[in-house]
């Protein structure tokens, strides 16, 4: 976590371009709390942190916690048009 300049409220991405999938609500020095809707908060380990820039953090997939992906994918599907 110490290469990267990541603040609360920073938006949360699986990929550069992709669609935001929630936000970072703490940060500390070998993680962040990121906030999904609809399924709370989630520590994310400093390693699935891949970039950080213009308030956006992009995360790496296969560090993730399958019970993270599976709420970000939930949270999406529950979204409207």
């Amino acid at each position: 976590m110490a290469n990267f300049n990541v603040a609360i409220d920073d938006q949360v991405f699986l990929e550069e371009g992709g669609e935001e999938l929630g936000a970072v609500r703490k940060v500390e020095h070998d993680h962040i709390v990121v906030y999904v809707e609809g399924a709370g908060d989630f520590k994310i380990a400093g390693p699935a942190v891949k970039a950080s820039h213009d308030g956006k953090v992009i995360l790496d997939r296969t560090h993730l916690a399958p019970d993270f992906l599976k709420a970000v994918d939930s949270a999406h599907a529950n979204e409207t048009e």
